[in-house]
């Protein structure tokens, strides 16, 4: 299974390269996958490359999905009690 997360396109600096915010980081990736890509857009990135554009209202949606799904880990593990390893024994 393949992940792809939403990013906004910050600048762009040619036809094959631009810098996005993913999650408050900037990151240079490669556009050459997807036409007509400008600052402000939003593209599905994966592995460094953007697969396509989306707008802006299904951006802002998958990325509620992710807030959703850190906050329902974070509440699972505060959840479930943490048992130490003995001392010179690793999980599993």
């Amino acid at each position: 299974m393949c992940l792809s997360v939403p990013a906004r396109v910050l600048a762009v600096h040619d036809a094959q390269w631009a810098t996005v915010d993913v999650g408050g980081t900037s990151k240079r990736i490669a556009i050459d996958l997807v036409e007509g890509v400008q600052a402000g857009d939003y593209v599905l990135l994966h592995v460094g490359f953007a697969l396509q554009k989306i707008d802006e209202a299904e951006a802002e949606s998958l990325l509620a999905l992710f807030d959703e799904m850190v906050q329902a880990e974070d509440q699972a593990l505060a959840a479930s009690p943490v048992t130490p390893s003995p001392p010179g024994r690793g999980p599993g």
